[in-house]
């Protein structure tokens, strides 16, 4: 298994500086990591890092809370586009969703997804606030929307990813949706459990630290 290929290589606090973003792509080339995964006003920098490989650049939007007005998200996704963003991974209103506004959740995703075309659409639900219901529900609606995607978590969340969310998340999506589960996911042993029960990416800053590291370490 290419495990590296399952790698979203990320940083998005806010402290980040230029000089980690070019620290995270050069680490991401070395590896041959899948995506970076970085704030937008670093878009263009990563791209620029990362115009000599095959590593994508992904970018959040509506990070972390989700609850900027859809014309802000589908602004900020366009500009991350504009600068050469191959990937899209969106934080979607947790207070609709918990107020069972699952059509507007699911419109805006949709809103979302029409403005970026054919690039891909990531839909961070933030499970860590959901309960089971509203797991489901997002989960419906990232799907009925079109995205390709379903994510766990932002990381800046009070939890991150958990087996149990992905196994009900795949439950739900079946092989109509990708999942990327992220957040707290820092070594091979988790990630090869994600990976197993289907998970198609994993966001992490500790990439190095999962495909680094011997079977016999764990």
């Amino acid at each position: 298994m290419q495990l590296n290929k399952y790698i979203d290589h990320t940083i998005l606090k806010a402290v980040a500086t230029p000089l980690d973003i070019k620290n995270l792509c050069i680490e991401a080339k070395a590896h041959e990591f899948y995506a970076v995964c970085v704030n937008g006003s670093y878009v263009g920098l990563a791209v620029s890092m990362l115009k000599d490989s095959a590593v994508k650049v992904a970018a959040v939007v509506g990070f972390p809370l989700g609850a900027m007005s859809t014309e802000a998200k589908i602004a900020e996704a366009l500009d991350c586009l504009e600068n050469g963003a191959d990937e899209i991974d969106m934080v979607i209103n947790i207070g609709l969703l918990k107020a069972e506004h699952y059509k507007a959740v699911e419109d805006e995703i949709s809103e979302i997804k029409t403005a970026i075309g054919d690039k891909v659409l990531k839909v961070i639900i933030e499970t860590c606030y959901l309960n089971e219901e509203e797991k489901r529900a997002a989960c419906t609606a990232v799907m009925k929307a079109g995205a390709e995607y379903v994510k766990t978590s932002t990381g800046f969340g009070p939890s991150g990813a958990t087996l149990e969310d992905v196994r009900l998340m795949k439950d739900v999506v079946g092989d109509k949706v990708k999942i990327k589960a992220s957040g707290g996911i820092k070594d091979r042993k988790a990630a090869l459990e994600y990976i197993e029960l289907g998970v198609s990416r994993i966001g992490t800053s500790a990439g190095i630290e999962i495909v680094t590291e011997k079977e016999e370490d764990q």
